[in-house]
């Protein structure tokens, strides 16, 4: 795979929620926009291994860390047709971009947040991963 990965950005990608993958499924039920939060290549494996961050039109519940994505970020992402988004970040997918099931190699992404604001979800993410933190394994 030639394609390359960046913090922020936007790529199309098959979610699947840490609720819907406690209950046993293993599929996400649909494409959504997500953001890629970390995109690292191995070391001892040259592969690129990326913590992607699901992007979502509805409004997080209390008990969710969730940052709103302001109207230029939407159009710097490519999510113009969205009126309202936040970007949750207290759980991610890990997937392999190499030896992706659901990443299509040629796809392009759509947009990429600016530099600013993925800074505020790195930080964001962070915070959340130490203390609550759900990490759903795609590559099995």
């Amino acid at each position: 795979m030639s394609r390359e990965f960046l913090p922020g950005q936007v790529i199309v990608y098959p979610y699947l929620w840490a609720w819907q993958h406690e209950r046993g499924e293993t599929e996400g039920r649909k494409t959504r926009s997500t953001s890629v939060v970390v995109a690292v290549r191995g070391a001892n494996d040259g592969l690129t291994h990326l913590a992607l961050l699901a992007i979502t039109t509805q409004p997080p519940e209390p008990d969710r860390i969730a940052l709103e994505v302001s109207d230029i970020e939407c159009r710097r992402a490519g999510l113009s047709d969205f009126k309202r988004c936040w970007i949750v970040v207290d759980e991610y997918n890990y997937d392999v971009a190499e030896r992706s099931w659901y990443i299509e190699p040629d796809e392009p992404a759509l947009g990429r947040f600016s530099k600013a604001f993925m800074m505020r979800i790195a930080a964001a993410f962070g915070q959340a991963s130490r203390k609550s933190g759900r990490r759903v394994n795609r590559t099995e």
